[in-house]
């Protein structure tokens, strides 16, 4: 009984471990930073990250909340690859951006944007990545960045890009590890929220920007429609969104 006990609780201090670890690297936050965060030293999150580290309670509180998350989820005991991620899909001006902030915050999980990723790892902009390298290397990076996203196995709400849907493998992979949501829009929807975000290339020089638009989203349409859930944004507010999606997902 006692060596099942002493096993049981090495392997809750590994796995706490391993949350703690991907939570911090999620943030791209280095061991002193978190430690500065949280109050607790850097030589003993080294000791905590590797699963030799018998944290209190206390402390526990106080590094789940300079995480941004709960003690409850970094002392989860699913594993890496288990459909604990929120991906929301969507053309541009879905709002993935704006409801992907509200919704972790309101789950207490980190959001992460694939996009920021891939241009982390490109060390380039998405502009200057298929300048110079095109749309087939940005669907491979893409694809490879996902993976390690999702690898981290930690709880996250994840905005994807609009044209991950049209990569097959891709999307199979998010639909496997993923809860995957569509933020429904009309195509005017879309228009109208890029342009009040002050960008307004998509009517430059493109007087058939609008048309293009429709026939993209129609295209796109049957792929969105194989997320698990679908919320419809239209004449919705950020908040009653965010509780459809709660619905949804309870």
């Amino acid at each position: 009984m006692c060596n099942i006990v002493r096993t049981l609780g090495e392997d809750i201090l590994a796995a706490l471990g391993r949350r703690a670890r991907a939570q911090r690297l999620s943030r791209g936050w280095t061991l002193r930073e978190a430690a500065e965060r949280s109050g607790v030293s850097p030589r003993f999150l080294v000791q905590l990250e590797s699963g030799h580290g018998n944290i209190s309670v206390r402390r526990l509180a106080d590094l789940a909340e300079a995480l941004e998350t709960t003690p409850g989820v970094l002392l989860s005991s699913s594993e890496p690859g288990t459909p604990s991620v929120i991906a929301l899909l969507g053309l541009r001006g879905a709002g993935k951006t704006t409801i992907g902030r509200k919704l972790a915050k309101r789950r207490r999980v980190p959001f992460v944007e694939l996009d920021k990723k891939i241009e982390q790892a490109a060390d380039l902009s998405l502009g200057e990545l298929f300048t110079l390298h095109g749309e087939d290397y940005y669907r491979r990076l893409e694809r490879e960045v996902l993976q390690d996203v999702l690898a981290e196995g930690v709880p996250m709400v994840l905005a994807t890009g609009g044209g991950l849907v049209a990569s097959p493998d891709t999307f199979a992979m998010l639909r496997r590890s993923a809860k995957s949501v569509w933020l429904r829009a009309s195509p005017e929807d879309h228009w109208n929220r890029v342009v009040r975000q002050g960008d307004r290339r998509p009517m430059t020089d493109h007087p058939q920007a609008m048309a293009d638009l429709r026939s993209l989203l129609a295209a796109r349409e049957p792929l969105y429609a194989l997320a698990d859930h679908t919320v419809d944004t239209s004449a919705r507010t950020v908040e009653e969104v965010i509780e459809l999606i709660e619905q949804h997902l309870a």
